[in-house]
Protein backbone atom coordinates (compact mmCIF):
# COMPACT_ATOMS: atom_id res chain seq x y z
CA UNK A 1 0.00 0.00 0.00
CA UNK A 2 3.21 2.14 0.51
CA UNK A 3 4.53 1.99 -2.69
CA UNK A 4 1.40 2.99 -4.36
CA UNK A 5 0.90 6.33 -2.31
CA UNK A 6 4.83 6.62 -3.30
CA UNK A 7 4.21 6.25 -7.16
CA UNK A 8 2.50 9.52 -7.98
CA UNK A 9 4.57 11.62 -6.39
CA UNK A 10 7.70 10.23 -7.91
CA UNK A 11 6.13 10.97 -10.81
CA UNK A 12 5.38 14.31 -10.45
CA UNK A 13 8.86 15.20 -9.28
CA UNK A 14 10.08 13.56 -12.56
CA UNK A 15 7.61 15.69 -14.59
CA UNK A 16 8.57 18.73 -12.73
CA UNK A 17 12.38 17.86 -13.52
CA UNK A 18 11.40 17.05 -17.23
CA UNK A 19 9.49 20.79 -17.25
CA UNK A 20 12.34 22.57 -15.47
CA UNK A 21 15.16 21.11 -18.09
CA UNK A 22 13.13 22.21 -20.99
CA UNK A 23 12.89 25.85 -19.50
CA UNK A 24 16.27 25.80 -19.48
CA UNK A 25 16.98 24.40 -22.54
CA UNK A 26 14.64 26.97 -23.73
CA UNK A 27 16.86 30.32 -21.93
CA UNK A 28 20.21 28.55 -23.36
CA UNK A 29 18.94 28.62 -27.18
CA UNK A 30 17.54 32.00 -26.72
CA UNK A 31 20.78 33.25 -25.05
CA UNK A 32 22.83 30.99 -28.06
CA UNK A 33 21.14 33.09 -30.70
CA UNK A 34 20.87 36.32 -29.67
CA UNK A 35 24.74 35.70 -29.06
CA UNK A 36 25.12 34.94 -32.54
CA UNK A 37 22.64 37.73 -33.75
CA UNK A 38 25.00 40.16 -31.57
CA UNK A 39 28.31 38.58 -32.89
CA UNK A 40 27.46 37.69 -36.63
CA UNK A 41 25.08 40.71 -37.67
CA UNK A 42 27.85 43.54 -38.74
CA UNK A 43 29.09 40.75 -40.62
CA UNK A 44 26.01 39.41 -42.25
CA UNK A 45 24.91 42.73 -43.36
CA UNK A 46 28.23 43.55 -44.96
CA UNK A 47 27.29 40.26 -46.81
CA UNK A 48 23.89 40.96 -47.87
CA UNK A 49 25.78 43.63 -50.47
CA UNK A 50 27.26 40.93 -52.29
CA UNK A 51 24.72 38.47 -52.90
CA UNK A 52 23.19 37.86 -56.49
CA UNK A 53 19.77 38.14 -57.15
CA UNK A 54 18.99 34.08 -58.13
CA UNK A 55 15.87 34.87 -59.55
CA UNK A 56 18.56 35.66 -62.48
CA UNK A 57 19.31 32.00 -63.24
CA UNK A 58 17.57 28.64 -63.65
CA UNK A 59 17.57 25.62 -61.55
CA UNK A 60 21.22 24.12 -61.81
CA UNK A 61 21.67 21.20 -64.27
CA UNK A 62 23.53 18.16 -63.51
CA UNK A 63 25.13 16.20 -66.91
CA UNK A 64 25.49 12.78 -67.50
CA UNK A 65 28.94 13.42 -66.85
CA UNK A 66 28.25 15.00 -63.51
CA UNK A 67 29.24 18.78 -64.34
CA UNK A 68 26.73 21.01 -62.76
CA UNK A 69 25.57 24.11 -65.09
CA UNK A 70 23.50 26.91 -64.01
CA UNK A 71 22.14 28.82 -67.02
CA UNK A 72 21.79 32.49 -66.75
CA UNK A 73 18.37 33.84 -67.81
CA UNK A 74 18.16 36.00 -70.78
CA UNK A 75 15.95 39.02 -70.62
CA UNK A 76 12.55 39.09 -72.48
CA UNK A 77 13.58 42.01 -75.12
CA UNK A 78 16.85 40.26 -75.92
CA UNK A 79 17.03 38.25 -78.84
CA UNK A 80 18.70 34.61 -79.06
CA UNK A 81 21.02 34.21 -81.96
CA UNK A 82 23.04 30.61 -82.43
CA UNK A 83 24.93 28.87 -79.93
CA UNK A 84 27.94 30.43 -77.63
CA UNK A 85 31.23 27.78 -77.95
CA UNK A 86 33.35 27.78 -74.82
Amino acid sequence: MLALGVSPLAAQDAKDDMSEGMSLLQQGTRLLFEGLMKEMGPVMLEFQGQVIDLSLYHLPEILPNGDIIIRRKLPVDEPVEGEIDL
